[in-house]
């Protein structure tokens, strides 16, 4: 199926935050950017929708692309639309929230992620796009 516009249209993104529990608190899972924009920095695991899936088969599918984890139950959290959150173009970016168990959450980086890992929830890196802002507002969803 061909798709034609004659206007401007915007990108529609998913991110997963996906915390895990552990003894010594609250961890998020982030992915190293492997490309433009923002190569090299921490963002959290998402990417571009397809044009034949929906958000939530979009989510589950790069979450287990760039960092191998499955089974994580995933609850819409928020869009985001700022205008200029994406050096790419306007990008849409709805977002999924959900608590890994603590027992199966062995990751690693793949796709376009050159690596995964979890971060404690207080000590976090610099991360890209509007990130921080997203994990704050999925903390607050799980407290």
């Amino acid at each position: 199926m061909a798709f034609t516009y004659d206007y401007p249209r915007p990108m529609v993104t998913v991110d997963a935050v996906v915390f895990r529990k552990n003894g010594s608190g609250t961890e998020v899972l982030l992915i190293k950017r492997g490309r433009y924009p923002y190569e090299g920095m921490w963002a959290l695991p998402g990417g571009f929708v397809d044009m034949e899936e929906t958000l939530e088969d979009a989510i589950v599918r790069e979450l287990e692309e760039e960092t191998g984890l499955k089974g994580v139950e995933l609850i819409q959290l928020h869009a985001y639309s700022e205008i200029h959150r994406d050096p790419r173009g306007r990008n849409i970016s709805i977002t999924f929230y959900g608590v890994a168990d603590s027992i199966n959450t062995s990751v690693t980086g793949g796709d376009d992620a050159a690596d995964a890992r979890w971060f404690p929830v207080d000590i976090l890196p610099a991360l890209a796009f509007d990130h921080e802002k997203v994990i704050d507002l999925a903390l607050k969803k799980i407290q």
